[in-house]
């Protein structure tokens, strides 16, 4: 039987365990690598143009980093392009994001309609905090709302896309959304990584699901022990 951890951040149990077995194991790391390291590469150049853009465009610096749960609970800094004025969680409706919201910038919003706002995020994958497919990662305060249920969502590390990216990303609830990657942690497979991968290329093209809109949102109320 596997063992079972406690999920941690910052020294505090974050509401329960699950047990310390990774979805995937070896062959989804290696599938990570042969993935993550190519396209960091290729990209390197691109993303230094788009570092240089989004400087150029606002003031703040162009990467935005910020504390995430990853796999088992374990907390990491999660990269990605600025898309918004910098101190954006301090302002407006803070991690709320809408379509119209002025908090996003002129290069922001390029970014978040090609999706490319998430580039850096190769990094997060070759240093092992993350992988091409699985749960996005979302941060600790959201985490202490979760079910026990909902807490298997941590059995696979965070992806830079994932099913729930798929199946309506922002614009449909978050327990909707957990449910799929909960579906996605059950049926994981290869095949099933390349299948979600071919279906992010649509739902970026077609520019699907950005944002919240009527029934995206944080909908979780009930904490771990309730």
């Amino acid at each position: 039987m596997p063992r079972a951890t406690a999920l941690r951040y910052r020294g505090a149990d974050v509401q329960g365990t699950v047990p310390q077995t990774a979805v995937g194991g070896s062959a989804k790391r290696a599938f990570d690598l042969a993935v993550a390291i190519p396209a960091t590469i290729l990209l390197a150049p691109v993303m230094a143009g788009l570092a240089a853009w989004v400087r150029i465009d606002s003031p703040g610096p162009a990467i935005f980093r910020q504390r995430r749960v990853g796999a088992f609970g374990r907390p990491f800094t999660c990269f990605k392009f600025r898309s918004m004025v910098d101190g954006a969680e301090s302002k407006g409706s803070g991690l709320k994001v809408m379509a119209e919201d002025d908090r996003i910038t002129r290069a922001g919003r390029v970014l978040r309609r090609l999706s490319i706002d998430e580039l850096p995020q190769l990094i997060n994958v070759i240093r092992g905090e993350m992988s091409i497919v699985g749960p996005r990662p979302t941060v600790p305060s959201q985490v202490a709302h979760y079910t026990d249920e909902q807490r298997r969502r941590l059995l696979a590390k965070p992806g830079i896309t994932g099913m729930a990216q798929v199946r309506g990303r922002a614009a449909i609830p978050w327990s909707e959304r957990i449910a799929l990657d909960l579906g996605y942690v059950d049926d994981w497979s290869l095949g099933l990584d390349l299948r979600i991968l071919a279906e992010t290329v649509r739902v970026v093209v077609r520019g699907e699901g950005q944002y919240r809109g009527e029934q995206g949102g944080f909908d979780l109320t009930r904490g771990a022990d309730g």
